[in-house]
């Protein structure tokens, strides 16, 4: 039975492109996580960005896990609800001052 992990965002300064649920068979693992890095590597070289919505627990889960998923809190970012997880690769970078933001 297949199950919808997280809906894929994707934008361009800014402004929601498209977006697509990504969805797999049982329990996310390595593999989805691959396919969700590879997704970003590829968007950051084409100048777009992905974020997650929608994240299922089990996959929250995992990229917790593995040290990738960030709760926002506050105010919403681009694209972002309150409460919804974004992925966050080691790659990002970090803002210099709040401009940066």
């Amino acid at each position: 039975m297949a199950t919808t992990y997280a809906t894929v965002v994707v934008a361009r300064d800014g402004a929601e492109v498209a977006r697509w649920p990504l969805v797999g068979i049982g329990r996310p693992d390595l593999r989805v996580v691959d396919e969700l890095a590879r997704m970003q590597l590829a968007a950051r070289r084409a100048g777009w960005s992905i974020r997650l919505a929608e994240i299922s627990t089990a996959l929250a889960e995992l990229l917790d896990l593995l040290g990738l998923v960030v709760e926002v809190g506050g105010q919403p970012e681009c694209l972002e609800q309150r409460g919804v997880q974004e992925v966050v690769l080691p790659d990002d970078p970090i803002p210099r001052d709040l401009d940066d933001l």
